[in-house]
């Protein structure tokens, strides 16, 4: 059933449809009575029947709501470091599929890839844009924001403070991912840190765990950067029974 997000809440049973929605909808063919989904990006979902073409836009009305069944029961935050080519565009789309809440880009000692202000702004619309598509794809029933930090310090100060904030390392650690998940029993905010194509600095590892992130590995395999998040990810969720 294709499915749209609105920007506010739907307080009546009428609801106005403009813009890229309805060039969509035009795309799609649909015609008056058939049925779709919208979302308002809060977590509910609500099926409506589309009544008829409003100037440039459409008018449907609201048949019935439910909470969006697309949604996990924890909140987990992807941080990533900078990747070069268009491997950002991938970690978003397969994050939102997963059920990340929010992912978030940083710079750290080994990235190639460090794009300035002007280059960022650019990027985020279009990494926004992803995220919307995949989460209306994947049926969520939040549009996930994609957020950049300045710098490797802001991203651990952040990340540090979920209930569980992992951060992931080839070298040595302290836990493996099963044990990490494992350490306390219930826990709402997770986050999962990875590292860009070289790794992570020794030395960045050490600021991580002073913060109180848990050193964690992924196995004696090595994982390329767009690979490690969602394997982290998929784990979190497969632990937490939302995969």
């Amino acid at each position: 059933m294709p499915r749209f997000f609105v920007d506010s809440a739907i307080s009546s049973r009428v609801v106005q449809i403009s813009g890229r929605d309805a060039e969509h909808i035009k795309v799609l063919r649909l015609r008056p009575g058939e049925t779709f989904t919208i979302c308002d990006g809060r977590g509910t979902d609500y099926i409506c029947r589309l009544l008829e073409t409003k100037g440039q836009g459409f008018e449907a009305e609201v048949v019935s709501a439910a909470p969006s069944l697309g949604e996990p029961t924890i909140h987990c935050t992807v941080y990533t470091a900078f990747p070069k080519g268009d491997k950002a565009e991938t970690i978003i789309q397969k994050s939102v599929e997963q059920g990340a809440s929010k992912i978030v880009f940083f710079p750290s000692a080994r990235c190639v890839s460090k794009p300035d202000e002007k280059s960022f702004m650019k990027k985020r619309e279009r990494w926004q844009k992803i995220s919307e598509e995949a989460a209306k794809q994947s049926a969520r029933g939040k549009i996930p924001e994609v957020e950049v930090l300045a710098s490797f310090e802001a991203a651990v100060a952040e990340a540090s403070k979920a209930d569980m904030p992992l951060f992931f390392y080839e070298g040595d650690t302290d836990y493996s991912i099963k044990q990490a998940l494992s350490l306390k029993s219930e826990y709402y905010t997770v986050s999962v840190m990875t590292g860009p194509e070289g790794g992570f600095e020794p030395s960045e590892v050490v600021k991580a765990r002073e913060s109180g992130m848990l050193i964690s590995g992924m196995g004696k395999r090595i994982l390329r950067c767009e690979t490690a998040p969602l394997c982290a990810l998929a784990a979190v969720m497969f632990h937490t029974d939302n995969l």
